[in-house]
Formats: C-alpha cells, structure tokens, sequence
C-alpha cells in the first residue's frame, strides 16, 4: 500500500460519499395541527324600525364603529308626544272618577250598617270604584306603551360592533310591517375562525376538554406580517362530516386591533396535545422505497439502512419509529447517493471548542 492510501485509510475513509448528518433527538414535541379556516362575526344586527316614522337624523356614518346604545337614527315622534299628552290628561281624569268612586262605597257601606241603603246599591257602589280602579290601570299601561313608541323612535345600536351600508337617509319614511333594513351592525371584538381539522384528532380534542382546558389556536391572516392571534376553540361540531372525514371547530379570538375581519382566509394552527418522549429526525433524512419508509445512519463511517414508520410532521422535524436511538446520526445530504453498508465521508461542520490558554 502506498503511503498516500495507507494516509487516507487512516483518515477514516476520505474516499467514502461525501454527506452531511444531523442528530436524532427524543423529547416532548407539541401536537400543532394546521387547517385553513374563515374569519366570522360572533352576531350580525339587522336594524329594523319598531314604530313608523319619518327619518328625521342619521346620527352615524357608514363602516362607523359604534358602542352598544349609541344613537342610529332619529324618527319623527311628535304626532306620539301628543298622544301621550292626551292619554296623561285622561289619566288624571280617571284617577278622579277612581277617587270618587271609592269614597261611594266606603259611604254605602256605613249606610248599609244603618240599614239606609240597600245591599244592591252598595254593590252597585263596590262594582263601580273597582272598575274605575281598573281603567286607570288600563290608561297608565296605555302610557307606559306610548312612551315605548317615543323611545323606540330614537333607535340606537344594540350591539358593539361596525355599522355597513346605511340604504336609507334623511326624509325616507319606515314602517314596521315592511321590515325594511336600516342597515347592519357587524360585531367584530371577540370574533370567530372557524375550521376544519381530519377526525382523527377528535380524540384528543376531547381529551383536552375533558381536563378542563381547551385547546390553543393560532391564525395567521395573509400578509400579515405580525405574531400570530391566539385564543381558544369555543366550539366542536356534533357529527363528522362523512364527505370529508373532517370535524368543525370554532376559535374565539380577541380581535381589539381590528387585525381579523369578517369573511377573510386565515392560517390556522391548533395545539392538539404533546407527544411524549417522540423520536424525531430532520425530513430531509426521511426516503421512501418500495418497502416503505427508510433512512441511513451514519455508523463509523459507514451507511447503515433502517426501517421507520412517519409518525407526523412538526416544522422541520419528522416525528418516527423504529430502530432509532436518540444521538445516533442520521445521513440528510447525500442520502439518495449512499447504498446500505457503503462508506460515507461525513462532512458535517463540527463545533470547534478553543481553550485559551492564560
């Protein structure tokens, strides 16, 4: 043997297939399940008159943001204020007759005792402070339902949320049994993403909820280059659905910056768990052959073929088993050149450790 082979046998097979490697790690790796899924508003108010009127003021302007109770619109309720005064007046009116009425009958009843006045009359005087009793309820209730007509000509948001278009303007007259829409409030803070995750996972979804918790999401809208909005899922659906073999899930989300909009494509991610203690490899070890799933460790510079089954996919890592021993080297590149038992030239860079001297 020459002394420049006797050389290169000592390096350790510097002619073997060059290659780089990485290490087989074990460890707790999150569950993290990714979907696509629809941004949607948590309620849609439908704004609807509830007497008839014309439309005096729009207090709001369109895509506005409004607050819970904030003034909409103004009808016109001056013909109802007048009712109201002549339903007041006749309130004070039959609250008179009620006083007199109920003086007849103490008075018959003492006449009676003295035997000045018949039984008939003084349940004649009875039957007449009862019923007058009983008008001034009938007009106090008519009042009550008149001032609600008052207050129902100042319409007013009935939810936190951002107004849409707005159809109709000053001077247009409305009517409750048209059912015509004044507009729509959107509620957008907390809002929902719902969607879809495969059946398998049902499972341990359910297992999450059972200990109390429930499960994390994250979504990412496009384009958005911020940290992605997190909350929870709030919802599963009932069945599976037989034509995809998916389950329906929602999430909740505070949406204060406004950064999810109703009716937008998000990225979702949901952390379904952790598996413990998994064995995971780079993918780009993983091969695939007629027998299945394979990779190559590097065994003293040599290529050794072994049989793994893939688990999952988390980010860059394959979740496997099989003959796998965590710190065992598994060939990444260069996998495709190498056979089982040829010589490997791993040229994967090594951490250079410098001790200074003093």
């Amino acid at each position: 043997m020459t002394p420049q082979g006797a050389l290169a046998q000592a390096a350790g097979g510097g002619q073997g297939t060059p290659v780089t490697t990485d290490v087989v790690t074990q460890g707790d790796v999150p569950i993290n399940v990714t979907s696509n899924g629809v941004v949607q508003s948590e309620s849609v108010v439908t704004i609807r008159t509830r007497v008839d009127g014309q439309i005096t003021q729009v207090h709001v302007q369109e895509g506005q943001f409004v607050r819970r109770g904030q003034p909409l619109f103004t009808l016109d309720a001056r013909l109802t204020q007048a009712q109201l005064a002549q339903q007041e007046a006749q309130l004070l009116r039959d609250q008179a007759a009620a006083v007199r009425t109920r003086a007849d009958a103490v008075r018959y009843q003492s006449l009676r005792g003295e035997s000045f006045a018949s039984q008939q009359r003084f349940e004649q005087a009875q039957a007449d402070a009862a019923g007058a009793a009983a008008t001034v309820q009938a007009t106090q209730a008519l009042i009550q339902q008149t001032r609600l007509s008052i207050e129902f000509a100042q319409i007013v948001a009935e939810v936190d949320g951002q107004l849409g278009a707005l159809p109709l303007r000053v001077g247009n007259f409305v009517r409750q049994a048209e059912n015509v829409s004044l507009g729509t409030i959107t509620q957008v803070n907390p809002i929902l993403v719902q969607f879809n995750v495969p059946e398998r996972w049902l499972p341990t979804i359910r297992a999450t909820q059972a200990a109390g918790r429930a499960p994390t999401v994250r979504v990412q809208a496009e384009g958005d280059t911020n940290p992605p909005v997190e909350g929870e899922v709030v919802f599963v659906d009932s069945q599976v659905d037989t034509n995809t073999g998916t389950i329906g899930l929602k999430g909740r989300f505070d949406n204060t910056n406004g950064r999810l909009w109703p009716g937008a494509y998000v990225q979702v991610t949901m952390a379904a768990g952790t598996d413990r203690n998994a064995i995971s490899v780079p993918v780009a070890a993983m091969q695939t052959g007629q027998q299945g799933r394979f990779l190559f460790i590097a065994d003293a510079g040599t290529a050794r073929r072994r049989a793994v089954e893939l688990v999952r996919v988390a980010g860059d890592r394959a979740i496997v088993t099989g003959e796998l021993r965590p710190g065992e080297r598994v060939i990444v590149d260069g996998a495709q050149r190498v056979t089982d038992g040829g010589r490997i030239n791993d040229r994967t860079p090594q951490r250079v450790s410098m001790v200074m001297e003093r």
